[in-house]
């Protein structure tokens, strides 16, 4: 670093240093410096349209590439914006360090232009907050955020940075941390003791498969064990598997996971995704064994039988070097689930209106392609994740324990940034959509070929379901049936209006050629989803 450089070169600077080369943002005043010297320093810059959708994108990014990110917005409600977005990454566990710009120190406290105190109000929300105070302090601030965001159980890490820190002279910067992971081979003989004697045992991936990149690893066990295994969030795609480790989107495992005496759970929360591991989903005589990077994990919710505090690529290699030509017993039956799916949906095929079920069914008969995925929420979304399956590692993204609606089209754009050579899909519903429709405008700008559907059911379709089921009616759950194909059209995307089964395939086969984004507004029925029931089913239990 020179010696006359100023925060915003240190800042700049730092990033290389840390291997970040991109930034997701939208310009304000207190950012100005950094951005003006951003090309100089070979940071790509991302802008974007809303604060919450550059750290969603941020997110995606770092989901995507499994390393850490950077978001960048301006101060006050541009900070307050960006904390929809820095929860849903903190809950997803993603290496995220979010900045946010702030009025010059000498004015704090002084009733001025938006001043808040950013880092206090992150700091729920967060792993780990600061406020920079002095230019110098810039890249120590920074390497210490890296270094607190990527290790352990990842999440955010915040700065808040005044516009004066910015501009002041960094000479004299302190040196940028290095963050060191602790190392060694885990004992695993407890664990192939506990599998080897188990008669149903049942093997539940999450996330932390896909952080530490144990595709190879798992694959290999699995082929290895015949052990049966199901699969969740970020580890969709990386093995084959019998399906979602979800209840509610996988009847099949239901009365697997319920028959199973040993469950192993890699990488994967013991959360609400599979009812925190209680009865209504397991045995109370079942034995509960499970792996994660981070010890408050195990036994959170569920007594194990074993607990390794450990990474879980290292465990599976350790157990690859042991397991010899033991093979699991072969018990889970062959799945009707699907098949339950697509009678549902040729029973509905000659309704008036579409029923979804019968749309994922021509969708998925008619794909020209095999797209990555970005799934909002909503009903309508529910019932693609049932019948639409999981092929490329590290492309299902969905949006985490917070289920930030909306969220998907800027996740849609990341993934896209990402894998520029292969064809992306977003899922959405007519009112997930309207959150950041803008970010229509960024993937226009940045010529990304995103194809979006949207459910369009003219309302809140999940809450309707469970204020109709348990209220007996429904309020502020109506919308319009807006042509969000002709709203696409505005911004420079494609689109068309899909009304009819017919009309499914072709629209496809237009869409995936399109060299810009292209929006098919897709008038579905209202129709209760598998996830919804099993909400409802679910009360009191």
């Amino acid at each position: 670093m020179a010696d006359n450089a100023n925060g915003a070169a240190a800042f700049l600077g730092t990033l290389k240093t840390l291997g970040i080369d991109r930034m997701f943002t939208l310009v304000g005043d207190h950012l100005n410096e950094v951005l003006s010297q951003s090309e100089g320093a070979g940071i790509e810059v991302i802008h974007m349209r809303h604060e919450a959708a550059v750290v969603h994108a941020a997110d995606a990014w770092a989901r995507c590439t499994r390393r850490p990110a950077l978001s960048l917005v301006t101060g006050g409600p541009g900070h307050t914006n960006s904390l929809t977005g820095l929860i849903t990454a903190n809950s997803n566990g993603t290496p995220l360090i979010t900045v946010s710009g702030a009025p010059a120190q000498m004015m704090r406290h002084r009733v001025v232009f938006q001043d808040l105190d950013q880092a206090a109000m992150a700091a729920p929300a967060a792993k780990w907050t600061h406020t920079v105070t002095s230019a110098a302090q810039i890249p120590f601030a920074l390497g210490k955020a890296y270094s607190e965001a990527s290790t352990g159980r990842m999440g955010v890490a915040h700065l808040t940075i005044p516009v004066d820190c910015f501009r002041g002279a960094a000479n004299g910067a302190p040196r940028v941390p290095q963050a060191t992971v602790a190392s060694g081979a885990p004992d695993v003989a407890p664990l192939l003791k506990l599998l080897k004697g188990a008669k149903r045992p049942v093997v539940i991936g999450g996330s932390g498969l896909w952080w530490a990149d144990a595709g190879l690893a798992l694959r290999e066990f699995l082929e290895r064990s015949r052990l049966p295994y199901y699969d969740v969030t970020m580890a969709r795609g990386l093995a084959p598997s019998l399906g979602y480790a979800d209840p509610s989107l996988n009847r099949a495992c239901v009365e697997v996971f319920r028959q199973a005496d040993v469950v192993l759970v890699l990488g994967k929360r013991i959360d609400y995704r599979i009812a925190l591991g209680g009865p209504r989903l397991f045995s109370p005589e079942a034995k509960f064994a499970q792996v994660d990077i981070h010890a408050p994990e195990l036994g959170l919710n569920r007594e194990l039988a074993v607990g390794l505090c450990a990474d879980v690529r290292a465990v599976l290699t350790a157990l690859n070097g042991k397991v010899g030509k033991w093979t699991a017993p072969g018990w889970v039956p062959a799945s009707t689930w699907t098949a339950d799916m697509d009678a549902l949906a040729a029973a509905h095929a000659g309704d008036k209106v579409m029923h979804p079920a019968s749309f994922y069914a021509e969708l998925r008969r008619t794909l020209p392609v095999d797209p990555l995925l970005s799934w909002d929420g909503g009903d309508f979304v529910h019932w693609g994740r049932v019948m639409l399956p999981a092929n490329h590692p590290g492309g299902w993204l969905r949006l985490g324990p917070m289920a930030t609606i909306g969220a998907a089209l800027p996740n849609a754009i990341a993934l896209q940034m990402h894998r520029p050579k292969q064809p992306v899909m977003m899922v959405t519903g007519d009112g997930s959509f309207g959150f950041y429709l803008a970010e229509l405008d960024t993937a226009v700008r940045y010529k990304l070929p995103l194809v979006v559907v949207v459910g369009n059911d003219g309302g809140w379709g999940l809450e309707r379901e469970l204020q109709g089921e348990l209220l007996g009616s429904t309020v502020a759950c109506e919308l319009r049936r807006t042509r969000y194909d002709q709203i696409a059209k505005g911004f420079g995307c494609g689109g068309e209006n899909i009304t009819k089964l017919s009309q499914v395939g072709p629209a496809l086969e237009r869409a995936f050629r399109s060299p810009v984004p292209y929006v098919l507004n897709v008038n579905v029925q209202g129709a209760r989803s598998p996830f919804t029931q099993w909400q409802l089913d679910g009360r009191g239990k």
